[in-house]
């Protein structure tokens, strides 16, 4: 429906076969121009190359670790560079992983908190300065989870860090709204790629699908489609909200 054209998108943690790549394709498929980050130089390169295999040189890759602020900067310069300008940035990376408050390190908890939360903000700092030198307007779309309002035993860093990403949405959203700028999340339940199934047990997955309403998980498209409405002129008056992707039981 060319939903995106002539938009400028940054998405990080876009390698491999999850939500980034998927709403990578989605907004190449809605007319965008797409910068692909991730941390990941083999799996960037290939997903550049399949990306391009079909969009040619609307799609454009520069590797990015969302810890190092000047990496993220980089990113932002590159994509500028390239394409001229940025209209949406979709905050993607992330870091999971399973441990009780018993027995979690601070060093686990600060690489969770880093990636997720702090990892979003970098990049979404470096994007809101740039949209406001371009002269305001654009969006930002930020990955959050239903672990950010949901308990599940295990997750204490990884759920402190998504409601973080709520938050950080919330806030971020009144402090640009002057410049035409919008902040949004979404927060998906559970979304199945090949990934995930390596590092979870079908034990847990089974547990998880029963929960949604649907008896399964999200494809990652399911997710990246929701991603591609809030970038896109259709959310216009809406920001500062953090859309739910899941049919989980209330």
């Amino acid at each position: 429906m060319n939903l995106l054209a002539d938009k400028v998108v940054v998405v990080t943690a876009a390698a491999g076969t999850g939500i980034g790549s998927a709403v990578a394709r989605r907004c190449l498929e809605e007319g965008a121009q797409v910068m692909i980050s991730d941390a990941h130089l083999r799996r960037l390169g290939e997903a550049h190359s399949e990306l391009a295999a079909d969009f040619g040189d609307r799609v454009h890759s520069l590797p990015c670790d969302v810890t190092a602020q000047e990496q993220v900067d980089a990113l932002i310069a590159g994509s500028v560079s390239h394409f001229g300008r940025i209209d949406v940035m979709v905050n993607n990376a992330g870091l999971g992983g399973t441990g009780s408050v018993l027995e979690l390190s601070d060093e686990d908890w600060a690489r969770v908190l880093d990636i997720t939360l702090t990892g979003t903000f970098r990049c979404m700092r470096a994007a809101l300065r740039q949209m406001v030198e371009q002269g305001g307007g654009g969006a930002i779309v930020n990955n959050a989870s239903v672990l950010g309002w949901r308990a599940q035993a295990g997750q204490a860093h990884y759920a402190a860090a998504k409601a973080g990403v709520m938050a950080l949405t919330r806030c971020a959203a009144l402090d640009v709204a002057e410049h035409g700028i919008r902040v949004n999340a979404v927060a998906p339940s559970l979304a199945m790629h090949p990934f995930l199934a390596k590092v979870t047990t079908e034990e847990l997955l089974r547990e998880l699908a029963s929960k949604e309403a649907f008896g399964r998980a999200a494809q990652p498209v399911e997710v990246a489609n929701v991603m591609v409405f809030l970038a896109s002129d259709l959310a216009s008056y809406l920001t500062g909200e953090v859309i739910s992707v899941s049919s989980q039981h209330a």
